[in-house]
């Protein structure tokens, strides 16, 4: 049955937990975050205190330590079950013990356990972490504080012992006892343009006149109703560059922390292919759970996640190309899909996928997207169509790694493109499906557009595939390179590269370099970058590029405490305590025996609570149990499920699709949300890229159908390729903000004019600007 994630409350007992605060360095695209949480025991009797909270999957945890009472106790990273038993022992005997561990269900949940804290007495737990930080379309480095952790989806069969198990406190935003402070330091050689922040920032200190460093801190009063996002842009972005890091003394040579580690980063000119491919197999497998239903943000008048998702799958379908494949899925606590496998994509299947579309609800109970997976992949795959794979969800799952498994398993026969939808979108599930298939993930939070997004990841698919990508390094005589990085086998157009390897053998003297090639191949032309570097490596006491280098490698072999391999298991191990770097199967254990006196008496648990935002409270009864749907009544996998309200939209068989029709259906039109006339145009295009001359696209031109027929140029001509041009100047003249959402649609539109119009094209598009008064280059015809 659905378990409850969290019990609301009126917190009546104390919190021992009152503070967190942050600091935070990066310098170029890595992030260095110093967390510390300040506990402080009020009551008369000795507690034990659980801290469940969210972190970003890409975080390197690599330094847990508590100062009690003035003392500094450092933790030692140890295999769970060890750790584990060494916290319950120190507890019973009556000492103080502290345990950070990494969820066993998911690489973004950690709990934070204290064991044994005196009455009065404080203690300042800080944990440190290292993370690259991802590069958005417009060159910005992406930084996101986690501060929102929403209830996930629990199958019945779900495992005991995993930190979401815990029935943890939930209040509302104004009830929440602990504060969040953040300071930030933020640095390049190549200057910062400029830092966005979606919480308030105290003003932003630059230093020097070249600007590469700043300084600002949060403003007091975070409310916890969001996570903390830094956007920040330098001047230059896109410069490949190796660092080189000596590593620690003390350890033996040939192993990772011994050596010297190198970071590798390319940004790969690949040229854009014109025209893009126009074969795939398209399956977009959206989230229809109740958490669906809340608003894409807390701004006044934001959309619904579902109606985003709606609009969002809209432009997908019309962006296709004729002769793909494609097929649309709704997951829940149960599935469906619109048809049975993938079908051609026509002008008849299209509006048959918009009249189910149209009628789509978050209405599926829970965030079951195993079952729906399973049931893809299933599937037979359709010759000379590699499969695409489109997932949209606001990520509440629990067992990820089940999840990412599944997906890996597949990862030969296709690519997966994923977004995480909302505040506190499961990190681990987004990045982890992308990252083990190939693709390519994004999060959507605040003000940013779904749509966007979604256009440039299948805008991405649609480019060939780069083939025979490699790397060569020609370095001293004695010294070599071992690979730590998993083997890179795809690249996208516009995205960053990073490679780790460890390098071996004697270093030399100090001016001496290296070079690192990358090549590859694109439509059978090749390509290559190549950096040449200084092998004389830098010394920092943090080791952060050994750290990012081991988190990297562990991101490849750790598939969670119960679905990693045996042989898999025992490099995570090695490498986890040999770097210090936190897995699913390690744990940070500190524990204090210079007590004067052992805690005697059982011990007072206290669960620390976490914030619940309005759309997850929703989701919430007046009683505390969490109502995502069921699984328990669940038919076979075999067997997709449909909701009742969606039994009404499989009546489609009525308004079929009628090929001697000249206009589109009513109830298509309809798919209009408001008075947004964008959608409205675009929920008039056809399969094959046109537009039919009609009451709808006279409304969107706000002119009269009689006085478009009249103007125009040619007698005798087909509507269509004059409604077509029509269309293709508005979206540039009206819409030119919007760009990346309607490109592909508009491409091709473009190509069906030069098709079907194209000996009356020119006459078309000079009557056409003419008679709508457009200042538009006419050169946007060319393709």
């Amino acid at each position: 049955m659905a378990r409850p994630c969290g019990l609301l409350t009126h917190l009546e007992e104390p919190v021992p937990l009152k503070s967190i605060s942050v600091t935070l360095s990066i310098c170029e695209f890595v992030a260095g975050v110093s967390a510390t949480l300040n506990y402080e025991n009020v009551e008369k009797t000795p507690l034990e205190a659980f801290f469940v909270f969210p972190m970003d999957e890409d975080s390197a945890v690599y330094s847990f330590e508590a100062m009690v009472d003035g003392k500094k106790i450092i933790a030692e990273l140890q295999d769970k079950m060890k750790a584990h038993g060494n916290y319950e022992n120190a507890i019973s005997q009556g000492h103080q013990a502290f345990l950070l561990e990494e969820d066993k269900c998911s690489r973004d949940v950690f709990c934070c356990n204290v064991g044994n804290l005196h009455p009065g007495s404080k203690a300042a737990l800080t944990l440190k972490y290292v993370q690259e930080l991802p590069l958005e379309a417009d060159g910005a480095l992406r930084y996101v504080l986690p501060a929102i952790l929403n209830p996930r989806y629990q199958l019945s069969g779900w495992p005991e012992d995993s930190c979401l198990k815990m029935k943890t406190l939930v209040v509302p935003l104004e009830d929440l006892p602990y504060t969040l402070s953040m300071v930030a330091t933020i640095s390049s050689q190549h200057g910062i343009q400029r830092i966005q922040c979606n919480c308030p920032l105290s003003p932003i200190e630059y230093l020097g006149d070249d600007k590469t460093s700043a300084q600002t801190s949060l403003a007091d009063g975070h409310k916890f109703d969001r996570d903390v996002e830094l956007l920040i842009y330098y001047n230059e972005v896109h410069t490949a560059s190796v660092a080189v890091e000596m590593g620690k003394p003390t350890m033996d040579p040939d192993c990772l922390m011994g050596d010297p580690c190198a970071m590798v980063s390319f940004y790969p000119n690949i040229p854009e292919a014109k025209p893009p491919i126009t074969y795939g197999e398209f399956v977009f497998l959206m989230d229809r759970s109740g958490s669906m239903g809340g608003p894409m943000s807390k701004q006044d008048k934001s959309q619904l996640r579902i109606e985003a998702a709606k609009e969002t799958l809209m432009l997908l379908l019309k962006s296709l190309p004729i002769g793909c494949y494609f097929n649309v899925y709704g997951f829940g606590s149960c599935y469906e899909a619109c048809f049975k496998r993938s079908v051609k994509y026509s002008q008849r299947t299209m509006e048959e996928a918009l009249r189910k579309l149209k009628l789509m609800k978050a209405d599926l109970g829970g965030t079951e997207i195993l079952t729906p997976l399973k049931n893809i992949y299933s599937g037979p795959s359709i010759p000379g169509h590699p499969l695409q794979l489109f997932v949209f969800t606001d990520g509440e799952v629990t067992d990820t790694f089940s999840v990412i498994k599944e997906v890996k398993s597949n990862n030969l026969r296709h690519r997966c493109f994923s977004f995480g939808i909302g505040e506190g979108a499961s990190t681990s599930l987004i990045k982890g499906i992308a990252r083990v298939s190939g693709g390519a993930s994004e999060f959507i939070t605040g003000k940013e557009r779904m749509q966007s997004k979604a256009l440039r990841a299948l805008k991405r698919s649609l480019q060939p595939v780069v083939e025979d990508v490699s790397l060569s390094w020609d370095l001293s005589p004695g010294l070599s390179a071992k690979m730590l990085s998993p083997e890179q086998t795809v690249i996208f157009r516009g995205q960053r590269l990073i490679i780790y390897a460890q390098l071996t053998g004697k270093m030399p003297p100090v001016e001496a370099t290296g070079e690192v090639g990358l090549k590859y191949t694109l439509q059978g032309k090749s390509f290559e970058s190549k950096v040449t570097f200084s092998l004389q490596p830098k010394t920092d006491a943090n080791l952060t590029i050994h750290r990012l280098a081991a988190k990297s490698f562990l991101q490849t072999k750790d598939m969670g405490f119960r679905e990693t391999p045996a042989n898999d298991k025992k490099d995570v191990l090695k490498v986890s305590i040999e770097c210090g770097v936190i897995s699913s199967h390690t744990a940070f254990i500190a524990i204090n025996k210079d007590l004067n006196k052992p805690v005697q008496g059982p011990l007072v648990r206290r669960d620390i609570p976490r914030p619940i935002l309005l759309c997850a409270s929703a989701m919430m009864p007046r009683g505390g149990a969490y109502t995502k749907a069921s699984s328990s009544n669940r038919p076979p996998a075999s067997q997709p499920v449909r909701s009742s309200s969606y039994d009404s939209c499989m009546s489609y068989e009525r308004n079929r699709y009628d090929p001697h029709r000249s206009t589109i259906s009513k109830s298509l039109y309809s798919l209009v949300f408001g008075d947004n006339h964008l959608v409205q145009l675009i929920s008039l295009q056809k399969a094959d890229g046109s537009w039919d001359l009609n009451e709808g696209l006279a409304m969107v031109l706000g002119m009269s159908l009689e006085d478009i027929l009249a103007a125009l140029p040619i007698q005798n001509e087909d509507s269509s390729g004059w409604a077509t041009v029509l269309a293709v100047l508005w979206l540039h003249t009206n819409a030119k903000d919007m760009k990346s959402e309607w490109e592909l649609l508009e491409r091709k539109a473009v190509a069906w004019i030069h098709i079907h119009a194209g000996s009356v094209m020119n006459v078309l598009m000079r009557a056409a600007i003419a008679f709508l008064k457009s200042s538009v280059d006419p050169a946007v015809f060319v393709l």
